[in-house]
C-alpha cells in the first residue's frame, strides 16, 4: 500500500513556517503511514534546518510519487522563487509573499490533479502577499479560487479531549463579521444550512452516525427569552426541522456546558454560532492542539491555527505543537480523500 503524500507549504518563508515544518517532517520522516514534503525554496529549508540543528538530508524532488527516502531525510519540492538570496527572518516581503502564494498553487494544483492526498498549510502574512501584488485576503479566498469553490466552512478539530481516541469537531455559524452583525446574520434558514453542512462533513471526515449538538446564543441558553429570543424565534426552530427529516440534532444546549460535554465524549460536533464563541471554547482547552480544515474543498486542507510570529523567527523557539497536530489530522483524513472530492468538486 503506498502510504499519502501530504504537502506541506511553509507559508511565509521568513516567519516561523520553515522551522516548524522541518521540526515535524524529521520527527514523521520514516513512518509509513504518510510520505510529507515541504513545498518551499530548498534554501529556505536548509536555513531552518540549520537554525534548529536537525541531523537531517535534504532531497529535492520534481514527482510527488518519488518513494520516501525514510529516516533522516525531508523531501523538498523546489517551488524556485528566492533560489538562495534570501529575505531576512521576521520582515515583512514581497519576494516572501510570493514564495508563499506559489507553493499554495502548486500544492493546491497537485492536490486538484489527485498527485498528492492533502496539504498542509502554514502561516502566510497577508501583508507580504499582498506586497507581491496578490489580490486574495488570505489563505481561504486562495484556495476558492484555485479549487472553483465559493463556499467554505472552517472545522475547528481539538484531538486532546478527555476521552481517548475522542476528537471534537468545532463548525461556525458566522466567522469573519463583528458579533452583532453576525447575530443579525442567523436566520432559520441559515442555521439550518449550517447545521446540514457540519452534519455532512462529520460523515465525509469519518464520522459514520454524527452526534452533532448546536450551542445556544444567549446566556443559559435564553432562560426562555428572558435573556434573548434567538433560542425561540431562530435556533430551536431550525434544529425542530433537520430532527424533523432525517438528521438526530441535540439543542439549543446553552454555550458554557456544550463544550465540556463535546470534549467529554458525548458530542461529536459542534456548531458555534459565532467566531469567538468556538475559538475560545477549544483554544483555552488545547491553544497548541486546535487545528483548522477547511470544509467545502474538493482537497484536504489541513491547517496550523496561529500566524507567523516574525518576532521569534529564525531562533529556533517556535512551538511545532499545532504543525504537528494538523500534520496528524491530515494522516487521519487522508482515507476520505476520494469521498470528499466527490462531494465537492464543482460541478
Amino acid at each position: 500500500m503506498t502510504a499519502p503524500v501530504l504537502a506541506v507549504t511553509v507559508g511565509d518563508p521568513v516567519g516561523i513556517g520553515p522551522e516548524i515544518t522541518a521540526q515535524v517532517l524529521s520527527e514523521f520522516a520514516g513512518r509509513d503511514d504518510q510520505h510529507g514534503v515541504a513545498v518551499a525554496d530548498l534554501a529556505v529549508m536548509r536555513r531552518a534546518v540549520e537554525v534548529l540543528g536537525l541531523d537531517v538530508e535534504l532531497r529535492t524532488i520534481t514527482d510527488w510519487s518519488t518513494p520516501s527516502a525514510g529516516t533522516g531525510v525531508i523531501d523538498v519540492f523546489d517551488i524556485g522563487v528566492l533560489g538562495s538570496d534570501l529575505p531576512d527572518w521576521g520582515v515583512v516581503d514581497a519576494r516572501a509573499g510570493q514564495a508563499s502564494v506559489t507553493a499554495i498553487e502548486i500544492a493546491t494544483n497537485a492536490a486538484m490533479d489527485r498527485e498528492i492526498a492533502g496539504i498542509v498549510t502554514g502561516p502566510i502574512n497577508k501583508e507580504a502577499v499582498w506586497k507581491s501584488g496578490s489580490k486574495h485576503l488570505g489563505h481561504t479566498e486562495m484556495l476558492g479560487e484555485l479549487t472553483g469553490v465559493t463556499k467554505q466552512d472552517t472545522m475547528f478539530v481539538v484531538e486532546n479531549t478527555k476521552v481517548p481516541d475522542h476528537k471534537l469537531q468545532i463548525f461556525f455559524a458566522t466567522r469573519h463579521m463583528s458579533l452583532r452583525k453576525a447575530i443579525d446574520a442567523l436566520t432559520v434558514d441559515t442555521q439550518v444550512d449550517s447545521i446540514e453542512r457540519a452534519h455532512r462533513a462529520l460523515q465525509l471526515y469519518g464520522v459514520d452516525s454524527p452526534r452533532l449538538a448546536v450551542a445556544a446564543l444567549n446566556p443559559h441558553g435564553g432562560e426562555n427569552g428572558a435573556f434573548g429570543d434567538e433560542e425561540i424565534e431562530i435556533l430551536r426552530p431550525a434544529v425542530e426541522r433537520v430532527n424533523a427529516g432525517e438528521l438526530e440534532v441535540a439543542g439549543p444546549i446553552p454555550a458554557d456546558s456544550v463544550f465540556h460535554q463535546g470534549l467529554s465524549g458525548r458530542f461529536d460536533g459542534i456548531l458555534s454560532q459565532y467566531h469567538d464563541q468556538g475559538h475560545i471554547a477549544s483554544k483555552t482547552f488545547d491553544f497548541d492542539g486546535t487545528i483548522s480544515v477547511t470544509v467545502g474543498l474538493p482537497i484536504l486542507r489541513t491547517s496550523v491555527d496561529h500566524g507567523t510570529a516574525f518576532d521569534i523567527a529564525g531562533q529556533g523557539i517556535a512551538d511545532p505543537g499545532t504543525m504537528r497536530s494538523a500534520y496528524r489530522a491530515a494522516i487521519g483524513y487522508a482515507p476520505f480523500v476520494d469521498g470528499i472530492r466527490q462531494e465537492y468538486l464543482p460541478q
